[in-house]
């Protein structure tokens, strides 16, 4: 991406009030910890990196890059922050704030991917036009737009608890809502790590096959019997319809169902009776 800055690259002190928030930022959670002790920081050091703005009208300036930076020195008190100004439009400037965000580690996982995600939505990015901007391989986007599969309040309990991007990745081979709640909360509850967690999500998974196979067979089975049980009817009628008082009775226990079918060996002839 092409940005045009000019002669722009002079560092210019901003007062903060007239900087606006970046529209697409990426970060939705500032660690109270981690903002203190960056607001120490610049009390002690001042601004070290400056943020990056645009202007959009006079005495107004729009923020790309540098969010912690800004919240962390009004917090300490400054009234200005060192600033380089950007000439660039509204969609240079939101793809810039979103790739900056986008390449720092200290970014969460799922930030990451809800990030690419946009990205590639709001700009109709392929991934491999992400890969190319982002330094990254195809294959670790893939990964992380994966883990958007995942339901909302697992992914809050994932980000509470602290899990990694990988225990995430296994939760994706469960299907079942609810049984990825189940392993998650064994996982919390056993501090698993991820080998563990995916030993035994693959144990999870044997059990609930096994009763899946066992659930198919005893269908397969009630199936044909009642295959067996119409048959059985169909002879009888059949035995009946030449005249024959054939008798049925049906017997079921635990482990078996039993038939009965009583044939007279004399048929009664009805003519013959008449006769005589």
């Amino acid at each position: 991406m092409l940005l045009n800055i000019g002669n722009e690259r002079k560092i210019h002190d901003i007062p903060i009030v007239q900087i606006k928030p970046c529209r697409v930022q990426s970060r939705k959670f500032f660690p109270a910890q981690e903002m203190k002790e960056l607001a120490q920081s610049i009390k002690m050091n001042g601004v070290l990196q400056p943020l990056t703005v645009r202007k959009i009208n006079s005495g107004e300036y729009e923020l790309i890059a540098g969010e912690r930076r800004l919240r962390a020195a009004a917090m300490c008190g400054n009234r200005k922050v060192p600033c380089i100004i950007l000439n660039c439009s509204d969609k240079q400037a939101d793809q810039f704030s979103l790739i900056e965000n986008l390449q720092k580690s200290d970014l969460s996982f799922f930030e990451a991917a809800e990030g690419i995600e946009r990205l590639m939505k709001t700009y109709n990015f392929s991934r491999i036009d992400v890969s190319r901007r982002l330094g990254k391989k195809q294959s670790e986007i893939a990964n992380k737009l994966k883990i958007l599969k995942l339901s909302a309040d697992e992914k809050e309990i994932i980000a509470k608890y602290k899990l990694t991007e990988k225990h995430a990745r296994a939760l994706l081979k469960v299907e079942d809502h609810i049984t990825r709640r189940l392993i998650l909360s064994e996982i919390i509850t056993q501090g698993l790590n991820v080998t563990q967690s995916e030993k035994y999500i693959d144990s999870v998974l044997s059990e609930k096959n096994k009763e899946k196979i066992k659930t198919q067979k005893t269908r397969l089975v009630i199936k044909d019997i009642k295959i067996l049980e119409n048959t059985i009817n169909k002879a009888v009628d059949s035995i009946r319809s030449t005249g024959i008082d054939a008798v049925t009775s049906r017997t079921e226990t635990d482990d078996f169902i039993e038939y009965t079918v009583r044939i007279p060996k004399k048929r009664q002839d009805c003519d013959a009776e008449k006769t005589a």
